[in-house]
């Protein structure tokens, strides 16, 4: 028997003709595989989805590939311009581009290389008082106490917490490791003595939680770099669960499987946020704001520079030496003329 392949085939119909072949993935969906193969973050795929979306959008709906500079430098220009976003952004914006570009049509174009990315302006980073830090800490309760405990404590990134993992807490050598940090890069920082009761305390309510879930026939966690497929067993282990749990099940954006994620880091932002109101505390204090402190205030104790650059994971020391700030050689450590007399 012979088949006759047929554009007007539609799948299940009787007859001996197949399925007519799949149409080809939608852009989107060829950004987010790319995405995937590239083990880029969720974070990273759905907003380098949202840029593709909306410079398809502004131009017609026109495929990239019909467009080029002009428009590219258009799109930038009309989100500096008219949106007035910040410079972060339009970066941001150029970079999903160059990835669309690139990566996913295979167009590799020399000019998106030379567009001018916006200057981000140097400003000095928010850092708060050992009797802010006192004060902010005192008004959260809890795990989120704990979580932002570390941010302060161990100079931690708030996606470093949230997405701190059992398996890297070693109380023996009062270390964390923290692992895929920004740039990809692993890195150890200290276990502040004072809350070793409380992550003791928080691994033990893990501990239960999981036992009740892989009773529920759950209990798994999300592996990075396809371990699961490498270590079947694992993403039930106790070890690779979070910290941080969420407190419900959900099911896994990518393959819809159900797991234990971590917590949502807005409830760890809205609390601090709620905390610094509370205290009283009128600078514009974030939850990178106990990361810019603990730098701080270990330069200020007199840490070198060296060390500290280590335990952020900056890759260049120049990152580090803004901290330098509050060390009694820049402003406020030079005697006002006024006060002289």
């Amino acid at each position: 028997m012979s088949y006759h392949r047929t554009d007007a085939a539609v799948p299940g119909a009787s007859g001996d003709a197949p399925p007519s072949e799949a149409p080809p993935p939608r852009l989107l969906d060829q950004v987010r595989a790319r995405c995937r193969a590239k083990h880029y973050s969720i974070r990273t795929e759905r907003a380098y989805v949202g840029w593709a979306r909306r410079f398809v959008l502004a131009n017609g709906r026109r495929h990239p590939r019909e467009l080029g500079a002009l428009e590219v430098e258009g799109f930038l220009s009309t989100l500096a311009v008219r949106h007035d976003v910040a410079a972060n952004t339009q970066n941001q914006a150029l970079s999903a581009l160059l990835f669309l570009y690139k990566e996913v049509l295979g167009i590799d174009l020399p000019w998106m290389e030379s567009v001018t990315r916006a200057k981000r302006p140097k400003k000095l980073p928010v850092v708060l008082s050992h009797d802010e830090v006192r004060r902010l800490l005192a008004l959260v309760d809890g795990q989120v106490r704990l979580m932002a405990s570390l941010l302060y404590g161990a100079g931690m990134r708030l996606m470093e917490a949230v997405r701190l993992r059992v398996k890297d807490v070693d109380f023996d050598r009062r270390e964390i490791c923290v692992r895929n940090g920004k740039g990809g890069k692993d890195r150890r920082v200290p276990l502040p003595r004072k809350l070793e009761v409380a992550l003791h305390e928080q691994l033990e309510k893990v501990r239960v939680l999981h036992a009740r879930d892989l009773q529920a026939g759950c209990g798994e966690v999300w592996l990075p770099h396809a371990l699961g497929r490498k270590y079947p067993n694992a993403a039930r282990e106790f070890g690779w669960q979070y910290v941080f749990p969420a407190t419900r099940l959900s099911a896994d954006p990518r393959t819809g499987a159900l797991r234990r994620h971590h917590i949502d880091e807005a409830v760890l932002q809205r609390a601090v946020k709620s905390a610094r109101v509370a205290a009283g505390i009128d600078k514009p204090a974030t939850c990178h704001t106990l990361r810019h402190s603990f730098a701080t205030h270990l330069i200020q104790s007199g840490q070198d520079i060296r060390t500290v650059q280590e335990l952020l994971g900056h890759k260049d020391v120049a990152t580090t030496q803004i901290y330098t700030h509050v060390l009694g050689r820049g402003a406020g450590g030079v005697l006002s003329p006024l006060d002289r007399y």
